[in-house]
């Protein structure tokens, strides 16, 4: 199977989140051809849209070694800014061009193309080989990898180790393994006040001065400086709303949000607890302000060992590249694989991720498939 040409074929479905637009149906037939047992996987909750999933596994026995993506891609953004159909699996120049090239329609591609050349050189695994795959890594992740890791456990179905190809590589492939993420946690924050006139600012309480307040405190703290595997943990403020359309009324109600991206000495539990605590102080009491918080993702670490040893040899053999072991960067749906067994992440370059114009060399997703494809013969004890 040539990992380029399966890559170029899934760029032409338009699987814009939460659109499945043949992806998944092209790829259930090809791993259908090779042997796998493909077990599709709706999920749908009230007030979101429904997501297709695919669940795919050759053998039955333990190991059962996994490799985890999503067909879903973000939308094109403006379609007149594209030098080329961002859906037409164009090969150029030996680059291939289209959305999901690098994200991550086409690590899919060299993982699938990785399996079947091991079954032609090597046979049925001793054990198992799954894909978990999901149409809903773009968007809200509620109706994915976290409802079919549920189900498939509650059915029996163990893991025993995970590759997720979400891009890690920087500038270059070999460059960067996630043994990582971050938490991420999203505080939904308001200040009350009680509202008057701007000439008579004694006769009321500036909600908008209280927001001041307590968005200057969340600023200045300082939540760690870092752990062995982390860097330290941040708090960005993304939003600021008062919503007052007259410049001299004082505002009764302020609204803000912020994101904490934070590292394994916090949960999103004791991170509220301190916020809270922060927050109590700078207000005056809680009465003067109200506290959401959503956590997306708590930090997760799988310690550097087998399955971080094997990818950074096969990188070394394939391209002659030792990687970083990192936590950097984003979060991905490894945030649920954790749960149940130890699982990193590595896939292209991510230069062009979710950009106009987003490509991946030739070079590149043929060399990922043989990367994956040196990790599954040392996983199964087949490496020369």
């Amino acid at each position: 199977m040539d990992p380029v040409a399966f890559a170029a074929d899934l760029i032409r479905c338009p699987s814009v989140t939460p659109a499945e637009g043949g992806a998944l149906d092209l790829l259930q037939e090809r791993l259908t051809s090779l042997g796998f047992q493909c077990r599709r996987m709706p999920f749908h909750a009230p007030g979101t849209d429904p997501v297709d999933n695919l669940y795919a596994r050759l053998g039955t026995g333990q190991p059962n070694f996994v490799f985890a993506g999503h067909t879903d891609v973000v939308p094109v953004g403006d379609n007149g800014a594209w030098t080329r159909d961002p859906f037409a699996g164009e090969v150029a120049d030996g680059v291939l061009h289209g959305r999901g090239a690098s994200d991550m329609k086409g690590a899919i591609a060299a993982f699938t193309a990785a399996v079947a050349r091991f079954l032609d050189s090597h046979g049925a695994p001793n054990g198992s080989i799954s894909l978990l795959i999901t149409g809903d890594e773009e968007g809200p992740a509620v109706n994915g990898t976290r409802k079919m890791l549920e189900a498939l456990a509650a059915d029996g179905e163990v893991f025993d180790a995970c590759i997720t190809g979400e891009p890690t590589n920087p500038d270059e492939l070999g460059d960067m393994v996630k043994i990582g993420r971050r938490g991420s946690l999203n505080g939904y924050l308001t200040a009350f006040g009680t509202q008057g006139h701007t000439g008579y600012p004694h006769l009321a309480d500036n909600a908008a001065h209280r927001m001041v307040d307590l968005l200057k405190a969340l600023i200045d703290l300082e939540l760690d400086a870092g752990s062995d595997h982390f860097q330290a943990s941040t708090l960005a403020i993304s939003t600021i709303d008062i919503a007052n359309p007259a410049t001299n009324v004082i505002p009764a109600e302020a609204k803000a949000v912020f994101n904490i991206r934070f590292n394994d000495l916090h949960s999103s539990a004791s991170l509220e607890e301190k916020l809270r605590a922060v927050l109590d102080e700078a207000a005056g009491g809680t009465a003067h302000y109200a506290l959401e918080i959503v956590c997306s993702g708590e930090s997760f670490l799988t310690p550097p060992g087998d399955l971080s040893e094997m990818l950074t040899e096969a990188c070394l053999e394939v391209v002659g590249r030792r990687p970083e072991l990192s936590t950097t960067g984003g979060t991905s749906d490894s945030r649920f694989i954790k749960d149940y067994c130890p699982v990193v992440d590595f896939g292209l370059v991510g230069k062009t991720m979710h950009k106009v114009d987003e490509q991946v060399p030739v070079a590149d997703v043929e060399g990922l498939s043989r990367i994956y494809g040196k990790v599954l013969d040392r996983y199964f004890g087949v490496a020369d």
